[in-house]
């Protein structure tokens, strides 16, 4: 079994190595880009399942070779119709403007050098102030709060707002008579981007029938991506923290606090 191994080795040339680099830095790069999203699952899966497809090929294992291969190709085409949306929003992403905007963000030397790593902050605090109010006063309200994912697509279908967050200004969008208070408010590098963004809704059947759309939303868009989201019911008053499309319910603004300084800000420090 070693000997195959060190003849393979042996046999490597300059451009063998070349090649093996290129294609490791092309597939980290795919993966930076659909990292947070719920494509990168997807294509982890079907990774492995190539390594293993080529492994059992250099094995000589002729069945497994066989069924690993009628997997790939059957899950490349399946891919292409699934994720349809995702493919052509990553196409998008080398369009000359967006490429440029993107670098100016977050310039990368292949994923490995001028990587912008400074760590997210947020306003916790307008964000907690404006939901314990519209809790008081039974306003409705989703608010989404990006992550790795910056949430493009669904920025595209709302209001384009790129505000300062203010617990004003949120009160003020999901407002009742306000045009912008149907669909979720998203929020990205500590600003309110977009309003009246439309979000994914969740089949998940184990979700309580007394949920309404703005929790189903909630929960669909973070079991795609790596988004929270927060919910304010209107019958009740109860607000929802989501994560990872698990819910908790009647969070106390003090809980909200904690759970959203536990996942971007430093507790010991204060953000205005």
């Amino acid at each position: 079994m070693m000997a195959p191994i060190t003849e393979w080795f042996a046999g490597l040339g300059w451009i063998d190595i070349i090649d093996i680099l290129l294609v490791l830095i092309l597939v980290y790069e795919i993966y930076r880009l659909i990292k947070g999203t719920g494509a990168h699952k997807i294509f982890i899966g079907l990774l492995t399942i190539i390594v293993f497809w080529r492994l059992a090929d250099w094995l000589n294992l002729s069945l497994m070779t066989a069924m690993l291969g009628g997997v790939v190709n059957v899950g490349a085409i399946a891919i292409f119709i699934i994720f349809q949306p995702e493919i052509r929003r990553f196409l998008q992403i080398f369009n000359t403007r967006t490429f440029i905007e993107r670098g100016k963000k977050d310039f990368t030397f292949f994923g490995f050098l001028l990587k912008d790593t400074a760590k997210s902050r947020l306003n916790i605090t307008a964000i907690v102030e404006a939901c314990a109010k519209m809790s008081q006063t039974h306003t409705g309200a989703l608010l989404i709060i990006a992550n790795n994912d910056k949430l493009e697509y669904q920025v595209s279908t709302g209001e384009e707002i790129e505000a300062k967050i203010s617990a004003q200004l949120l009160e003020a969008i999901f407002f009742r008579n306000s045009p912008l208070h149907d669909g979720a408010t998203i929020i990205s590098h500590n600003k309110i981007i977009a309003a009246r963004c439309i979000l994914p809704v969740s089949a998940n059947p184990k979700i309580p029938a007394h949920l309404g759309l703005r929790h189903r939303s909630a929960i669909g868009l973070t079991e795609q991506s790596d988004a929270f989201a927060i919910v304010v019911s209107e019958q009740s008053g109860f607000i929802s923290f989501v994560k990872d499309g698990v819910i908790q319910r009647n969070v106390t603004p003090e809980k909200l606090t904690k759970l959203l300084q536990g996942e971007f800000n430093d507790p010991t420090e204060k953000v205005v």
